[in-house]
């Protein structure tokens, strides 16, 4: 727990009263940049296989990836006795309602399942989904997590993204305005953006009506367009080191609405999936550590700049 940022643990237990875990799902969705609906070959810097746990497989059933998810986090986290499923492979809205409500709810009727987190784009909702979330959300604990990733749009059609970020604003505001939690996936590091630009975000961002925010430094996976963009043209890159990151998240919490909560400062992915330059050795818990501790060197803490500025 940390005194100096809003984390997961601490708003799970303030609403649950003990500790809530994700158990990751694989439902075989797909993305609309993939399947040729808006392109093929998805973002430029992605690879789903990266971070999905290993009993993550869209053959098993929900509830099968559930029990397994279970029992995986079960050595870790001993005192964790109630979950919400998360959906997170690709866009996981991205099918017609029947056969949303039909895997909603088979998670939702496991016993140790208390919500859902449901990860997809802001192009893959529409009224008739986020109203029946709404319903849900009245007896379930649900959140929609959408990749927005940049705010900026000639990044976003450099990553082959598929859309603006007008239609990340318009998806988060309707989201939020029927009261489902709403959250958001932020990447540092893309190409073509200075350190200055990314902390610009912060500003644009904490207008917006979230609730929750994920915090990922780029990482060049192999086999990946952006990894090639890279290799071709490095100086177009602001590849962090870990002081470097440490130093710049800090800034970047120092700047965001004091009651978002910050559910992850970093993303992880297995060093074999890792092309040039590796990222680091250290595990994300890790990196927290080195983070609280800036925060205390520096005395400062989440939103401690923020300036209440309406880019909304």
């Amino acid at each position: 727990m940390n005194d100096r940022f809003n984390t997961s643990a601490g708003y799970f237990r303030k609403r649950f009263g003990q500790r809530i875990q994700k158990v990751t799902i694989d439902a075989g969705f797909t993305c609309p940049n993939r399947d040729g609906v808006l392109g093929k070959g998805g973002c430029s810097y992605c690879d789903n296989n990266s971070f999905n746990p290993s009993y993550c497989v869209p053959q098993k059933t929900i509830t099968q990836q559930i029990n397994e998810g279970i029992e995986f986090h079960a050595g870790r986290y001993r005192h964790a006795e109630k979950f919400v499923a998360y959906f997170q492979a690709y866009s996981n809205t991205y099918a017609p309602l029947n056969h949303l409500k039909k895997i909603y709810s088979e998670a939702l009727e496991h016993p140790a399942v208390v919500g859902l987190v449901i990860g997809t784009r802001p192009d893959c909702v529409d009224s008739e989904k986020l109203d029946y979330l709404a319903e849900l959300s009245e007896k379930y604990y649900i959140a929609v997590e959408y990749g927005v990733e940049s705010c900026y749009d000639k990044t976003l059609r450099r990553i082959n993204r598929g859309h603006d970020f007008w239609c990340s604003r318009k998806a988060i505001k309707e989201t939020a305005s029927r009261g489902i939690r709403t959250g958001i996936h932020l990447m540092f590091g893309l190409p073509g953006e200075t350190k200055q630009e990314m902390l610009d975000e912060i500003d644009i961002i904490s207008s917006l009506p979230i609730n929750s925010v994920k915090f990922h430094q780029l990482q060049l996976l192999k086999n990946t367009v952006m990894t090639a963009e890279y290799l071709k043209n490095p100086s177009d890159f602001h590849i962090f080191n870990v002081p470097e990151y440490i130093d710049f998240i800090t800034d970047a919490v120092e700047k965001l609405r004091p009651d978002i909560v910050v559910e992850r400062i970093a993303g992880e992915v297995p060093p074999r999936y890792l092309a040039v330059p590796a990222w680091c050795s250290l595990r994300n818990d890790q990196l927290l550590v080195l983070f609280g501790k800036n925060l205390e060197k520096r005395n400062t803490r989440q939103g401690q700049l923020y300036r209440g500025i309406n880019n909304g």
